[in-house]
């Protein structure tokens, strides 16, 4: 199907007082770009410096300072061009934006218009465990970042930090094809993360490295695009969803009572759960754009993009097809791991000559989850893939049980060491010995002649039999042979 004609699923569909609506979302991502030096300068681009102590005479826009492109921060944009399927353009042009604000020295922003550096692209992303969609990139250009006005620090004055002024940004724009929140989250999400394995962007949203500007128009199933308004700079995935959700139900109210949506900039207030105007939305005219004189067309030839692409890294959707091909994993948790490159790592070390599913069962239920609840990465894991891959040994072993596992799971997590070592030293091997389950067996069955009859009538009865064993044992009876004794014994083999 034509993306751009791609219609609303009917469940994703909004109930208004007059029928059924559609919403339609554009979003145009900032993504910083990874490089040391600005886009035009030497300037550094660390976060969190002393204020305008990163401002070269060419951020400042002193009079005779000419700009001088960073080819560091034109690799980085081939090199995300090619990560999503994009067309590269060998020749693309800087313009100038012009505009006035006050964390903008030069009274313009050297940016891209006509003739970008990455053309129409596309991802997949996955919405659900089972539902994929694909989304249309429309451009990808380079352009620079403005200054940051704080309005917090004096009670009658602004000031003006310009450390980011001139840092290089990927504004990614991507076609009208989203129709839901979740679809918008689901997109930035799997965006990010692309730009995260590529190394282009390191998606931090706390710091401003990746925002967007989200564009949302409504209409009723079937009839051509509404009129949109751009919500401005929303940085968190989360915030991205709710404002698509209120913006959309805004327009529907005002429709449905007989008025009409003005394209408008919107923000969007995370306290009070709602947008609110900013400015009418401008158009390109407003802006006068014109080629930059200063800065010749900026050309490369293919040799440059093949060089590029013959060192990219596998991107995650290649990752996921071959976690589910070499491992066996199913596409969900082959997803889950792939969400980071970290986290696939880890996978991979802890799987190297392992059984793929058992490996992926640890990885993500007990270590992500435990990750999860402590509120850290992978990258902090006090447990190494080598001591979890250790602990999927013991099991595969027959050495220790499941449950076994999760107390000794716990010690290395605590505790650290060896996995075996431990085992060894805390006594916490499986019973594997039958005279001693069976001797085990005798003294339950002898204590409960009551539930032996229920059992001989009710065989599922069996299992409260395998549980008191196990306890009986501290959990160290090999289950398999605990059900193999019992069936015997009570007669239900």
């Amino acid at each position: 199907m034509n993306a751009r004609v791609r219609a609303a699923d009917p469940k994703q569909r909004i109930k208004g007082a007059t029928g059924d609506w559609e919403i339609v979302i554009g979003l145009e991502i900032h993504a910083q770009v990874t490089s040391q030096a600005k886009l035009f300068s030497g300037s550094s681009t660390a976060f969190g410096a002393e204020p305008n102590s990163h401002v070269s005479l060419v951020d400042a826009a002193m009079p005779g300072m000419l700009p001088v492109i960073n080819e560091e921060c034109v690799r980085q944009a081939v090199r995300t061009g090619l990560g999503l399927n994009a067309r590269i353009n060998n020749r693309s042009v800087f313009d100038r934006k012009n505009y006035f604000y006050p964390d903008l020295p030069q009274g313009y922003q050297i940016s891209q218009y006509k003739s970008p550096i990455v053309g129409e692209g596309e991802i997949v992303v996955d919405v659900t465990p089972t539902e994929s969609i694909t989304v249309g990139i429309e451009r990808l250009h380079l352009e620079q970042d403005a200054g940051k006005s704080l309005h917090d620090q004096h009670p009658t004055m602004s000031f003006v930090d310009l450390n980011r002024s001139g840092v290089a940004l990927m504004e990614i724009v991507s076609r009208p094809d989203l129709r839901s929140a979740d679809e918008a989250k689901a997109y930035v999400t799997k965006l990010r993360t692309i730009l995260r394995y590529l190394g282009t962007c390191d998606g931090d949203m706390e710091k401003g490295n990746l925002r967007a500007d989200v564009n949302v128009s409504v209409r009723k199933p079937g009839e051509p695009f509404g009129t949109r308004c751009e919500i401005k700079n929303v940085n968190s995935i989360r915030f991205i969803g709710q404002a698509v959700d209120v913006e959309a139900r805004r327009q529907i109210g005002i429709l449905e009572d007989g008025g009409t949506i003005d394209q408008e900039t919107r923000l969007y207030d995370p306290a009070k759960g709602e947008t609110r105007s900013m400015r009418s939305k401008e158009e390109a005219h407003d802006y006068r754009y014109f080629p930059d004189p200063d800065l010749l067309p900026l050309e490369f030839d293919d040799a440059f993009v093949e060089t590029l692409k013959a060192a990219l890294p596998e991107l995650p959707d290649a990752k996921k097809a071959r976690l589910v091909s070499q491992y066996g994993l199913s596409p969900y948790d082959a997803a889950v791991l792939v969400a980071e490159r970290e986290q696939a790592d880890f996978f991979e070390s802890v799987a190297k000559g392992r059984d793929g599913k058992a490996a992926a069962n640890w990885v993500i239920n007990e270590l992500f989850g435990r990750l999860n609840k402590e509120g850290k990465d992978v990258t902090a894991s006090p447990m190494s893939a080598g001591q979890l891959g250790g602990i999927v040994d013991l099991i595969a072993e027959g050495v220790i049980s499941g449950k076994i596992a999760k107390d000794l799971f716990e010690i290395i997590w605590t505790e650290g060491g060896d996995p075996r070592a431990v085992v060894e030293t805390r006594g916490m091997k499986q019973v594997t010995d039958t005279g001693a389950i069976e001797k085990v067996i005798d003294e339950v069955i002898a204590a409960n002649p009551d539930k032996v009859a229920q059992a001989k009538a009710k065989p599922t009865m069996a299992g409260w039999f395998v549980g008191q064993v196990m306890k009986a044992s501290g959990g160290k009876a090999n289950p398999a042979a605990v059900n193999e004794i019992l069936a015997k014994k009570l007669g239900l083999g």
